[in-house]
């Protein structure tokens, strides 16, 4: 999800596991270049990074427990602009950049075999493994969106354990700059995994090439951008959102917890693909006129299941540094 001049293919091609061929390149969703500072309220970058992405993260800071660091919470504006962030990094120009962080915004979990996801411990582990079972390019067919949001949010576990320990008033001061920027970046992939078109080898029309498509879903290679772009931008405001989420009752995870939290989470929203192929069958994600209420409240729901996982990893992480701090 970068800033674009043009509607351009930002998603890399990938091959299935079970299909011969190169899947279609197709594009994950646009944007248009814009000359403003972005800001939380003003940024014209589209998707479910732009407006998706901030109202999540906004729902997610002000739902936290009063007990969240003051430091935390008052950065809530800092928070909701770094949401969207890692989308800027997707930039062909940049070679490494890109590539270093572009298959970090999804899973194809069609293209795992097996239990290998739950079995490998890091994202190398992982890689390694898709690798001895036969796929040629993991990062590309599959993805790597699971670790990214473990790797953040042990990053974050950590930046609280040694703000917790810090007497120095300018060390403190320091962790609580690299807190914020840790939590707001994790705030993007935790947001991309609630979007179902993140989690699927669907992710830009139903892909009949590999899956018979007897229900007619559709196959428009715009479908990811008008839902995720085009409807939310249109039709989805915060008040859709926040009376989804229950403020201040977070669930904590840790540790070992956070690993089964993190693909349970993944995964539930991966079953949410047909209902959202269905629901654009028979409702309609159309942004230029009046929105259906079933076509709406699942977007509403997917964008507020986003800031309720995110909200708890946050607390969690919170919760989870103690333990750290005191070893």
């Amino acid at each position: 999800m970068r800033i674009l001049h043009a509607f351009v293919s930002t998603r890399p091609k990938r091959m299935s596991l079970y299909a011969a061929g190169v899947l279609l390149s197709l594009a994950l969703s646009s944007g248009f270049a814009h000359s403003a500072p972005s800001t939380p309220d003003n940024d014209s970058l589209t998707r479910w990074g732009a407006d998706g992405h901030r109202m999540a993260a906004r729902t997610a800071v002000r739902s936290l427990p009063a007990e969240i660091p003051d430091f935390f919470v008052e950065a809530e504006d800092q928070l909701i602009w770094l949401n969207p962030e890692p989308d800027q990094w997707r930039d062909g120009d940049f070679h490494e950049m890109d590539q270093g962080f572009r298959y970090d915004h999804y899973i194809d979990l069609e293209n795992i075999p097996g239990d290998i996801l739950e079995e490998s411990r890091d994202r190398w582990d992982f890689h390694a493994r898709l690798v001895r079972a036969g796929l040629e390019n993991p990062q590309r067919d599959v993805g790597f969106l699971p670790f990214a949001i473990l790797e953040l949010q042990q990053r974050l576990v950590n930046g609280f354990a040694r703000w917790r320990n810090a007497e120095d008033p300018a060390v403190r001061r320091y962790l609580e700059a690299r807190i914020i920027n840790d939590a707001g970046i994790l705030g993007h992939f935790v947001t991309d995994a609630s979007q179902p078109h993140h989690t699927t080898i669907h992710f830009n029309g139903w892909d009949e090439a590999q899956v018979p498509n007897p229900e007619g879903y559709t196959t428009d290679r715009q479908f990811h951008s008008r839902f995720e772009t085009q409807f939310v931008r249109a039709h989805v405001t915060l008040d859709h959102i926040t009376p989804r989420v229950e403020p201040e009752s977070p669930i904590t995870v840790a540790g070992a917890d956070t690993r089964t939290a993190v693909f349970a989470y993944i995964r539930q929203i991966n079953g949410y693909v047909e209902e959202l192929y269905r629901i654009d069958r028979d409702h309609g994600f159309a942004p230029d006129r009046e929105p259906d209420p079933v076509s709406l409240a699942f977007a509403a729901d997917r964008i507020a299941d986003g800031a309720v996982m995110l909200r708890d990893l946050w607390w969690s992480a919170w919760v989870e540094s103690e333990a750290v701090a005191a070893r």
